[in-house]
């Protein structure tokens, strides 16, 4: 094989770990998809509020995706210049050193256990602290009071994590010790800025607020940069040693992969949630909207930071009109019954299954459907849950745009619900700004790899990741001004009647 052949057979080699599957894909240097394996794995929820995984059974999925994608594909560990990883975040692993063995089931970031715990650490005053030195609300989402959790209920836990015969991460450090056959013990900002632990300015975990949830510093994984030479994943895994080159957790993986790498550029990504991401620069932003301030990514010791917004039901609205209500069959049948009505007809659904997330954080909010008539259809509900992403992601936006000063210029977009021609073309008209779907949608397995071929040189610079970046569609918007303020002036009534509704019962949030 010539010289030039062989360098088109180098590949970045991205391993995402989600919620419910594994997966691992292969990435040129043009940042084409070159192969994709992919593996689901159990979920346990041993009581309600929980939600629990088995870390063993995750690395042996990400294991056997990589393993598999290398072989479908005839690539060898010589071809891989890089691994890049990414993350479900917020989700707690504690393990024994010595062993490399769980001592629990993981812990969810969807996991409620905590919320006690963090109204308990409000009412005593602490919210405030904790929202300074890491940007983010006291909320049983971060992994801070998982590890607690953990150490409080194991029993020698806590001793033995003070002794040093423990490790603690979030998925990205479990993967990373177990590639590297128990020689690191490491997470990156994006990680360790989700755990209530770490201070986002000085970019350190933080003693005092350690010391607040009696977790020992030694338990702790080391903070490196998103993207450089990490560790080197075993020879034994893959065939050869590998440098393992990048960690991201999987929303600021995805920023980065949708290339929003200068100040004012955001993304949305449409899953189970939606996720708003916007680039803040070198200085974190303190939220007055009850956005989150999050690390995105750090390299050669440049941190670059976000404002987020998360919304906890988007494309499960969905599942949920086909699962829980049987309105559809399909989750691709919505688009088309939505658009059999011209409009939702006065008709506003309010996801707030699970409660609301950004920007009101209300634990008791309850889902609400609201202005029905004998009119109303099938359809018209269908239409309204569609909307109700989109409100719900308008919303967040707002309030990022009010904390930054910035007017977004455009909304770039991926995830399952992206490819629904009608929702974006809502979203873009709620925002009075372009919404523009790329060509490639893989974009939180994309952020990994590029920062993964950076850290190598495989690519040179973060303008030739820009100049990689292609658009599939954009959707203008062409919703009158007065039409949009009604429509978000209606969905905003709505919200206020599902607010605190299981407020009087105290009943513990899902």
């Amino acid at each position: 094989m010539d010289t030039g052949s062989a360098r088109r057979q180098q590949v970045v080699l991205a391993l995402d770990q989600g919620t419910t599957s594994s997966r691992a894909i292969l990435f040129d240097r043009s940042g084409t998809i070159g192969g994709i394996a992919q593996q689901a794995f159990a979920q346990h929820y041993p009581q309600p509020g929980w939600v629990e995984h088995d870390a063993g059974e995750i690395w042996q999925t990400q294991l056997a995706v990589a393993r598999a994608v290398l072989r479908e594909n005839d690539i060898s560990a010589g071809q891989i210049v890089a691994v890049g990883l990414t993350n479900q975040r917020e989700t707690t692993v504690l393990w024994d050193r010595a062993t490399g063995e769980p001592l629990h089931r993981a812990i969810v970031w969807q996991d409620r256990r905590t919320a006690p715990l963090c109204e308990a650490l409000a009412a005593s005053g602490h919210a405030e602290l904790f929202r300074q030195r890491t940007g983010l609300v006291l909320d049983a989402y971060f992994s801070g009071t998982k590890l607690k959790w953990l150490l409080d209920h194991i029993p020698g836990a806590r001793q033995r994590a003070e002794r040093g015969e423990l490790a603690f991460g979030t998925i990205d450090s479990w993967l990373a010790w177990k590639l590297s056959a128990g020689r690191a013990h490491l997470t990156d900002p994006s990680n360790a800025s989700r755990t209530l632990l770490f201070d986002i300015d000085r970019q350190c975990w933080d003693d005092e607020l350690l010391a607040l949830l009696d977790i020992p510093r030694a338990v702790l994984p080391q903070v490196a940069d998103s993207s450089g030479m990490l560790a080197t994943v075993d020879a034994a895994w893959l065939g050869g040693e590998i440098p393992l080159a990048a960690i991201a957790g999987d929303q600021q993986a995805a920023t980065f992969g949708q290339a929003c790498l200068a100040h004012g550029m955001a993304k949305n990504t449409y899953g189970t949630g939606c996720f708003l991401l916007m680039n803040t620069g070198e200085r974190p932003i303190a939220s007055r909207q009850r956005m989150l301030g999050t690390v995105g990514w750090r390299r050669q010791g440049q941190t670059t930071y976000l404002l987020e917004g998360s919304v906890f039901m988007g494309g499960a609205v969905v599942q949920w009109l086909r699962d829980g209500l049987g309105l559809i069959s399909s989750a691709d049948e919505i688009e088309a019954l939505a658009a059999s009505v011209p409009d939702n007809g006065g008709v506003y659904l309010v996801p707030a299954h699970v409660g609301l997330g950004a920007p009101y954080w209300d634990p008791y909010a309850r889902g609400a459907l609201l202005g029905m008539t004998r009119g109303t259809t099938r359809a018209h509900i269908a239409r309204a849950a569609l909307e109700a992403i989109a409100f719900q992601s308008a919303e967040v936006l707002q309030a990022m745009e009010a904390d930054s000063g910035e007017r977004l210029s455009e909304l770039r977009v991926d995830g399952g619900a992206a490819g629904n021609d009608l929702l974006l073309q809502f979203q873009a008209d709620l925002l009075g700004v372009p919404v523009v779907r790329p060509q490639i949608t893989e974009t939180t397995a994309l952020g990994a790899a590029y920062l993964a071929g950076l850290a190598v040189g495989f690519w040179r610079d973060e303008a030739e990741i820009a100049s990689l970046w292609r658009a599939e569609r954009r959707f203008w918007p062409h919703l009158p001004a007065a039409q949009r303020d009604a429509l978000l002036a209606g969905w905003r009534r709505a919200v206020q009647r599902s607010l605190n509704w299981a407020e009087a019962g105290r009943c513990p949030p899902v």
